[in-house]
């Protein structure tokens, strides 16, 4: 279109190490807002958002480098994203960030639900680097950002330092096991039949999260990994699902419902294996995951088939192995990705059936909001594409907080022991593989951030490169 820039591109040699790569990328940029995204293609980075979308319950803004658009928030907002988005003045474009889980609260007008943090932030970058088993393909706004970014990828990557181990099995154990009591008495009074219940577990050091994304990454099996810092939000994680998939006329989605630990052991996996294909609780948690993913589906595309062309199939995932099915069907023509997203977010594996009583009973038994944790990263391109990855195995920070956040399924005839086991089984997929941050590398950070109030909903982008 006429007056849009356009992205100069460059393909190089594939790298050996593409997520020692991208890790490099992102600390070579310390204090730069970035996302890196492993998806179905492989690992992708994007640093510096030329345009951006940040909403929270009183408004949506968009900022480019002419200035700033700004509405109240609603539902109908959700849905005219990709008008938003195509606005912008770029061709070609891939969009990247995240969505906090309060986003459905307010997309169903539960205001009284909400907090005043953001629960979206979407940027397009500046500089876009996608790594492809047969080339390595650099874009950027500018071509000098092509020299920079092709020398940062010829420097050899640094030594990965050990993780930190951090103790987590017992914060809040007691205050865990009530609440997920008292769910459990709210589900056999009829008012739900599934509510997926977290604790918070504060990390007592700052971590370095370029160096925990690479060493986790090298011992998780995810399907899908991250590493993002947007406005005053940090994270990096390993999930085990996606809510969304859209590609090709299509829409998919992968629930994941029912836990036991992986130790890495056949002797020791294989009969746990074979304790979650049989588990009565297990098994039901799953299917009514599973019948929700349907439902929605069915609801979304009106007329068309809904397949489960995988149903309780046995995923490893790090430290859990998970029961996982996948649920899809042809997305009408009239519809679009976010449409897809509306209907499918959150997933029901991180919220509840049904998922509006979920909302309720989470907000009355967990003592603060949960902002990234159980929402969503996600990429949206320009032709449609979307892949969204449920947030969870992340380590988090915020105003100078870092912490870990991890859940369980809880039904009518769960065991409360059980479900704060199953916690501990997923935090070590994370906690394990903690890198301390080290003194001169937080100075950088601090000096190269700029002011939550400034990122978040303030100034128009401006040139950082």
């Amino acid at each position: 279109m006429a007056g849009h820039r356009k992205y100069h591109e460059r393909t190089i040699a594939p790298v050996e190490d593409p997520l020692a790569a991208a890790g490099l990328l992102v600390a070579a940029r310390q204090g730069r807002d970035h996302v890196c995204y492993e998806g179905p293609e492989g690992y992708a980075v994007a640093v510096d958002p030329v345009a951006e979308v940040v909403a929270d319950r009183r408004r949506l803004v968009v900022r480019t480098d002419k200035g700033r658009r700004t509405s109240p928030f609603s539902a109908e907002a959700l849905r005219g994203l990709p008008t938003l988005l195509d606005e912008v003045p770029v061709d070609a474009w891939r969009c990247y960030g995240w969505a906090g889980f309060e986003l459905a609260a307010a997309r169903d007008g539960l205001v009284e639900l909400l907090d005043d943090e953001p629960f979206l932030h979407l940027m397009i970058p500046r500089v876009e680097v996608r790594f492809h088993a047969n080339g390595t393909l650099l874009r950027a706004l500018d071509v000098a950002d092509l020299d920079a970014v092709q020398a940062d990828l010829e420097k050899t990557p640094p030594v990965r330092p050990p993780g930190q181990p951090t103790p987590v099995d017992d914060w809040d154990a007691e205050g865990y096991l009530y609440a997920v009591g008292r769910a459990m008495r709210t589900i056999r009074s009829g008012r739900l039949q599934k509510v997926i219940l977290s604790r918070t577990v504060p990390v007592a050091f700052p971590v370095d999260l370029p160096a925990t994304y690479r060493l986790g990454r090298q011992a998780n099996t995810p399907a899908r990994s991250y590493l993002l810092r947007l406005g005053g939000l940090a994270a990096t994680g390993f999930s085990p699902e996606t809510v969304v998939e859209v590609a090709k006329g299509w829409v998919t989605t992968q629930p994941v419902a029912g836990t036991r630990a992986r130790t890495g052991r056949e002797d020791i996996d294989e009969p746990l294996r074979r304790e979650l294909l049989t588990d009565p609780k297990e098994v039901y948690e799953h299917a009514i995951s599973v019948k929700v993913a349907v439902d929605e589906l069915a609801e979304l595309c009106p007329g068309a088939p809904v397949e489960v062309p995988e149903f309780m199939a046995v995923r490893e995932r790090g430290s859990v192995q998970h029961l996982a099915s996948t649920v899809r069907s042809p997305l009408a023509a009239t519809s679009h990705a976010w449409d897809a997203f509306s209907a499918l977010f959150p997933a029901v594996t991180t919220s509840g059936v049904p998922k509006r009583a979920a909302y309720e009973v989470i907000h009355e038994l967990e003592p603060s909001a949960r902002g990234l944790y159980g929402g969503a990263v996600l990429t949206y391109d320009s032709d449609g594409a979307m892949d969204a990855a449920v947030a969870l195995r992340t380590v988090y920070q915020r105003d100078g907080r870092t912490w870990l956040q991890v859940g369980a399924g809880i039904v009518g005839t769960s065991l409360p022991e059980r479900e704060l086991t199953e916690t501990r089984e997923k935090l070590a997929t994370i906690a394990r593989y903690l890198v301390a941050e080290r003194p001169d590398h937080a100075a950088g950070e601090r000096r190269g951030q700029p002011s939550t109030a400034t990122r978040e909903m303030g100034q128009p982008c401006s040139r950082s490169v």
